[in-house]
């Protein structure tokens, strides 16, 4: 009598790890696609932790309680302040604004300040004190 083995040998792809790879790949890929977006705006908020170093040439435009302004240590009126800020940003590649505001101003007073940037195309930065 001959006695068979019944050993055969099926070939199987256990799946059940399957699912957990896919959701973090799909993770990752959220993630990756939220840290690259080009999209994304940096504000200078009024106090932070740590500060940010310009290594350009600044000019400093500082705004009192009072609404004084001064362009590196100058006193200007806010009318002639267009004309002198451009005076200020002649003869420099790159000018970088620094705008020293006290955080009791109101936004406005900061937006009517940015909008001659915006209007010359110079880059403005808001001076932020560390906690």
């Amino acid at each position: 009598m001959k006695i068979k083995k019944q050993n055969h040998f099926q070939a199987e792809v256990s799946t059940s790890s399957l699912n957990d790879i896919m959701f973090f790949l799909l993770l990752f890929f959220l993630i990756i696609s939220t840290v690259t977006n080009p999209n994304v705006i940096k504000v200078l908020l009024p106090k932070s932790k740590s500060g940010q170093t310009l290594n350009k040439q600044n000019i400093t435009l500082s705004v009192t309680e009072n609404k004084k302004y001064y362009i590196n240590q100058r006193e200007v009126p806010f009318s002639q302040l267009e004309p002198e800020l451009i005076k200020a940003c002649q003869g420099i590649s790159e000018p970088t604004i620094v705008l020293h505001l006290p955080k009791n101003l109101t936004v406005q007073d900061l937006v009517d300040v940015m909008q001659i940037g915006a209007k010359h195309k110079l880059k403005m930065v808001l001076a932020t004190s560390t906690k």
